[in-house]
């Protein structure tokens, strides 16, 4: 229940209740006006006014989030430009953990599955591991790279890690050993994200020069690669089953700013589109089939929007504005209801999935 002074309309009084509620932790619950649109079976485009409760946390970090990943169904891994990684309740809205040792900017998370451990990778060129139930010291640090790690990927059976940087390299380690027992590089291929395909030696990489590559781990080598796009991709993600991936582009009004949809099974080749953005497409993720009667994934962009899309027709379902977030960085899947994006201006998002009102997306909360 919030201190009486939060309640009452005054404006000193309420300046000085909403000091309290910092110093007690947590800021006071509002009333929040979100503007949302909702694509009607008819093609028609709806625009709704909503008006919420809104809960508004302590925040994770003292800047911009650079990556957010959700460790199980009720904390979440962050990092961001203060140099930290936390660990946070999104449900309670209480930091966990704070883990300190990287030099500069955290650029990616990823999360064992399964597990209390994890990953960051950093602008200092290093890769730490870390536990959330050990110390605040890393558990293992992995150096290797010669600029900027910007990719991250833990293999399915849990013992190898691998890594890519603007420095045009993948570096496979052994998380055993935590030696790099693989390199390999390409001229031009500057990585801007990493994934595993779950159960197979494969791991997926998106690049700056516009194309997607398909890596075999044993070896390191390039098994396929996907027809280059006409503009930078810039992450990539891989269905839970294997079969299929996504990537987004980079771009500016409207132009590129889509998320692409492939098979990766036999033909590889391109099956769907989603265009509606109108700046760079920073991050997309398959929502859980348990969300919705149809396939569904979502996206967020540099345009402060966050959007849902039918996976097989590729029609926008619903599409929420952040305003005053500023460019959306990471978005992750929390639980079968919840979303977690992260922000350039305004911390971490906790967005709710209402499937009964058309797969409406509302923000909940913010830390």
């Amino acid at each position: 229940m919030l201190p009486l002074g939060c309640q009452l309309k005054q404006a000193p009084l309420q300046k000085i209740s909403c000091r309290l509620c910092a110093r007690m932790g947590k800021l006071q619950s509002k009333l929040k006006h979100s503007t949302y649109k909702y694509s009607r079976p008819d093609g028609i485009i709806e625009e709704k006014i909503q008006t919420k409760a809104f809960q508004e946390y302590s925040p994770a970090h003292l800047d911009t989030v650079s990556a957010v990943a959700a460790l199980n169904s009720d904390l979440c891994i962050s990092g961001g430009k203060d140099k930290t990684v936390v660990a946070y309740d999104w449900k309670t809205g209480n930091v966990v953990k704070r883990f300190k040792g990287h030099e500069n900017e955290i650029t990616k998370i990823a999360c064992i599955p399964k597990s209390s451990q994890f990953f960051s990778a950093s602008r200092d060129r290093m890769v730490m591991m870390w536990d959330l139930h050990g110390s605040s010291q890393p558990r293992q640090q992995l150096s290797g790279h010669t600029m900027v790690v910007t990719g991250l990927a833990v293999g399915p059976d849990l013992s190898q890690l691998c890594t890519g940087s603007r420095d045009n390299t993948l570096l496979l380690w052994d998380l055993g050993t935590g030696q790099c027992v693989e390199r390999a590089s390409v001229s031009r291929n500057v990585v801007t994200h990493l994934c595993w395909v779950p159960r197979e030696p494969y791991v997926l990489q998106t690049s700056e020069d516009k194309t997607i590559r398909l890596w075999d781990s044993r070896g390191l080598r390039v098994a396929h690669m996907f027809p280059a796009k006409q503009h930078i991709q810039t992450y990539c993600e891989v269905s839970v089953d294997g079969h299929k991936c996504i990537s987004c582009s980079n771009g500016f009004g409207g132009e590129g700013c889509e998320a692409t949809l492939w098979d990766l099974r036999q033909t590889r080749n391109k099956i769907c589109e989603y265009k509606g953005h109108f700046q760079t497409v920073a991050s997309c993720v398959f929502l859980p089939r348990a969300l919705a009667l149809m396939p569904v994934i979502a996206t967020s962009s540099h345009d402060c929007k966050v959007k849902i899309w039918n996976q097989d027709t590729g029609a926008c379902l619903s599409t929420l504005c952040l305003d005053g977030a500023g460019p959306l960085t990471s978005l992750a899947v929390g639980d079968t209801t919840s979303l977690l994006c992260a922000s350039f201006n305004k911390g971490i998002h906790l967005l709710r999935v209402d499937h009964s009102r058309g797969l409406e997306l509302q923000e909940v909360a913010a830390f």
